[in-house]
């Protein structure tokens, strides 16, 4: 499998440097590049690319989105998920189309299909998931 095209610095608007640490809740409409640390709710209709080295800790819900880093949360995703080789998800994600290229880390569940973003009975639509991270779950330990 071909590795994830990578978004030019013009598609995106804004960017949190590599020496950023940001928490808060962060939305917008085109795009965004994360090359720092982000902890926290990122909403938009665009596109979020997660570069190598950076880390986003939350919920996220996004347009599209490229992840060559690390994001530990739930992902929604309107239109598609590229997880790239350097790239690790710790968390539920929720989307039509999904690439994974050899490599990648993920570790959690997966709602690859059409009927992905249909809100699950007695949720609302545009909720995001409430489903606990990786590091939240309880281990199942093994006997003694």
């Amino acid at each position: 499998m071909s590795e994830p095209s990578s978004g030019k610095v013009a598609d995106f608007t804004t960017t949190i440097g590599p020496d950023a640490n940001f928490k808060g809740e962060l939305s917008f409409d085109s795009g965004v590049r994360i090359e720092g640390r982000f902890e926290g709710k990122l909403t938009a209709k665009g596109r979020l690319h997660v570069g190598k080295g950076a880390e986003v800790k939350g919920e996220v819900q996004v347009g599209s989105v490229l992840i060559e880093g690390t994001v530990r949360g739930n992902i929604v995703s309107m239109e598609k998920i590229e997880l790239a080789s350097t790239g690790q998800v710790h968390g539920d994600i929720r989307t039509p189309r999904l690439m994974v290229a050899e490599g990648a880390t993920l570790v959690g569940n997966c709602n690859v299909s059409a009927d992905a973003l249909k809100p699950e009975p007695g949720k609302r639509e545009g909720d995001v998931p409430r489903g606990k991270t990786i590091e939240d779950r309880e281990v199942i330990g093994s006997r003694r």
